[in-house]
């Protein structure tokens, strides 16, 4: 399982990169880039992407990288402009809920706010708040860094960048939505995306770069934003950790099982589910004689047997190598005995080995045959 780190700006995905060991690029089939790893200090697996400004291809790309991955948690992270006085410039800013504030009417008497508003999940919240309480993400902050504050509230997101505390739109959003700790363009589309996928865990998680009155041309000049997407990334970096520690046991973990592997058809009325397909390789057939039952230990035995030939032969690189072999080991040491079994741990095994040989057609469809003989 792996989490997925979003962000807009490519000083902010740096901040998140610099965090990441094992790094390799994988390819959707749409054209969009992801990189893939580990996060250094031993964490979990990370996809980590870049969605562009605006909370429209924010939505697009967060959905498509839900699809691609499965992920356990969703982090988006980046900066943003201060909308309190209180907030200062390097603060961190973690969203209790998130304002889409451009939703409204018009009318002879002026403009009426019709906002979507979108909750981060208690359990998310809960933790992140206790890893503020323990002190323990300031050790992912660069060194000789000085500790900023983290606050927990609503940020509002909307479609124009924001530099000013007088102009009508300024006044408005300060007005309508007056206890917005910050404001941005893209975490309504992330938190729509996420909302509609089950409710996946999705935390915003933002440094304040300017005040967003009329300073960000200083601000920026003084390098505040890089300063901003470090300490967002570090609180993140550390909060995905212990999500992933979280929700590695109990219903969370089932959610995100069912997440990453689960096929569901439905028939409604007279209509009969004929076929369930989750991924198809090679030659295809329906209506044929039944396909032979393999054997899943032989064919993982075959598999790991393989994979150490594409290693030899520099087919596959050495990081991913170790990284498939751990998981493929797993697998085999967690094999169900008999259909009564549980085979959780060994298919979620396999999904991770999958995702790290998806660039490998042939060995992917070795474990995906695997897969579809233990379900």
């Amino acid at each position: 399982m792996k989490a997925v780190f979003l962000t807009a700006l490519d000083l902010e995905y740096q901040a998140v990169r610099s965090h990441l060991a094992g790094i390799r690029t994988h390819r959707h089939r749409a054209g969009t880039r992801f990189e893939v790893g580990r996060l250094a200090n031993g964490g979990c697996d990370v996809a980590l992407g870049l969605v562009g400004k605006g909370n429209q291809p924010a939505a697009v790309l967060t959905e498509r990288a839900i699809t691609e991955f499965a992920p356990f948690a969703l982090l988006f992270v980046g900066v943003a402009g201060a909308l309190q006085a209180g907030v200062d410039l390097g603060d961190v800013v973690v969203a209790t809920h998130v304002y889409a504030y451009h939703g409204g009417t018009s009318e002879d008497d002026g403009f009426k706010a019709r906002p979507r508003v979108w909750e981060a999940s208690h359990e998310t919240d809960q933790i992140a708040r206790h890893l503020y309480r323990s002190g323990q993400w300031t050790r992912c902050l660069p060194e000789m860094t000085t500790v900023p504050r983290v606050r927990f509230g609503p940020i509002a997101a909307g479609e124009v960048v924001q530099d000013s505390a007088i102009s009508a739109h300024a006044r408005w959003v300060r007005q309508t939505y007056n206890d917005a700790l910050a404001i941005e363009m893209e975490s309504a589309g992330v938190a729509q995306a996420a909302h509609l996928n089950r409710s996946m865990p999705m935390t915003v998680v933002r440094g304040i770069s300017d005040r967003a009155d009329g300073t960000k041309v200083s601000s920026d000049g003084a390098g505040w934003q890089s300063k901003a997407a470090a300490h967002a990334a570090a609180f993140a970096v550390a909060l995905a950790q212990d999500l992933a520690r979280e929700m590695g046991s109990g219903p969370s973990a089932d959610r995100s099982a069912k997440r990453a592997g689960a096929v569901r058809n439905i028939a409604r009325d007279r209509a009969h589910v004929g076929v369930q397909v989750g991924h198809l390789y090679g030659n295809v057939s329906i209506g044929q004689p039944p396909v032979t039952v393999i054997d899943p230990a032989a064919r993982l035995a075959e598999l790991r047997n393989r994979l150490r030939q594409a290693a030899n032969a520099q087919e596959v690189d050495e990081v991913t190598f170790s990284a498939a072999e751990q998981e493929l080991a797993l697998a085999a040491e967690t094999l169900p005995k008999s259909a009564e079994d549980d085979r959780s741990t060994a298919v979620i095994a396999l999904k991770r080995a999958y995702g790290l040989l998806s660039d490998q057609t042939d060995l992917a469809s070795q474990v995906s045959a695997i897969l579809a003989a233990l379900r």
